[in-house]
C-alpha cells in the first residue's frame, strides 16, 4: 500500500503539505510518462510512484487526464532549459533557427504534450488547464527570445507573441499529426522556417 507523502507534523502548514503532495504527484506522472514514451498509465501506478493514495490524485487534480496534462507540460517546461542552452550556443541567427528547430523536434516531452492537447479535444474541463500551461510556455519563450535578440543585436520580423505562438503551434501540430499516424518524419517539417529572427 502506498504511504502518503503528506506529513502529520502539525507544524507544517496545510497549504504547504498540499503543494508538496501535488508536486510529488505531478513529478511522478511526468517521470512515468517519459519512461513509457506516452504509454497508458493507471492512477494506481502514479500514486505508488508518488508515494500517495490513489484518492489524493482525484482530490488534487479532479481526474487522471487533468494530471497528465499538468505532467506533460511540466516535462516540456523542464526541457526548455535544454532549448535555451542550445540557443545561447548559436553563433549566428541562422544557426540559432536550425539548432532550435532540431532540438525541439527531438524533445522527449513533445509527444506527451501533443497527447495532452489531444486529451483536451472536446473536454471543456481541461481547456483552462491546457490554456494556462500554453500561456506560460509562450511567455517563457517570448522572454527568452527578447533577451537573446537584445544581447546579440538580432532582429525579429514580427511581434514576439506571434513568433512564439507560431513556432510552438507548428511544433505541437507536427507532433499531433505523428501521433495520429500521418506518414512522414520530422524532416518534412520546416520548423526553422517559422522563426523570423535574423541578423540586423
Amino acid at each position: 500500500m502506498a504511504r502518503s507523502v503528506v506529513t502529520d507534523d502539525a507544524r507544517v502548514p496545510r497549504a504547504e503539505r498540499a503543494r508538496s503532495t501535488r508536486r510529488a504527484i505531478i513529478e511522478a506522472a511526468a517521470r512515468l510518462g517519459r519512461e513509457r514514451s506516452g504509454g497508458q498509465l493507471s492512477v494506481a501506478e502514479i500514486a505508488q510512484a508518488a508515494g500517495v493514495f490513489p484518492n489524493q490524485i482525484t482530490y488534487h487534480f479532479g481526474s487522471k487526464d487533468s494530471l497528465l496534462v499538468h505532467a506533460a507540460f511540466l516535462g516540456l517546461l523542464h526541457d526548455t532549459r535544454r532549448i535555451e542552452r542550445v540557443g545561447h550556443q548559436a553563433a549566428d541567427a541562422e544557426t540559432f533557427r536550425r539548432n532550435i528547430a532540431r532540438v525541439v523536434l527531438a524533445l522527449p516531452s513533445l509527444p506527451l504534450v501533443a497527447g495532452a492537447l489531444a486529451l483536451g479535444i472536446g473536454r471543456s474541463d481541461l481547456a483552462p488547464v491546457i490554456n494556462r500551461h500554453l500561456q506560460l510556455l509562450f511567455r517563457q519563450s517570448e522572454r527568452f527570445l527578447r533577451a537573446l535578440s537584445n544581447d546579440r543585436g538580432w532582429h525579429i520580423e514580427r511581434p514576439l507573441a506571434q513568433e512564439a505562438r507560431t513556432f510552438w503551434s507548428t511544433a505541437l501540430g507536427g507532433a499531433l499529426l505523428a501521433q495520429a499516424g500521418v506518414q512522414g518524419s520530422t524532416a518534412d517539417l520546416d520548423l526553422a522556417g517559422t522563426l523570423t529572427i535574423r541578423e540586423r
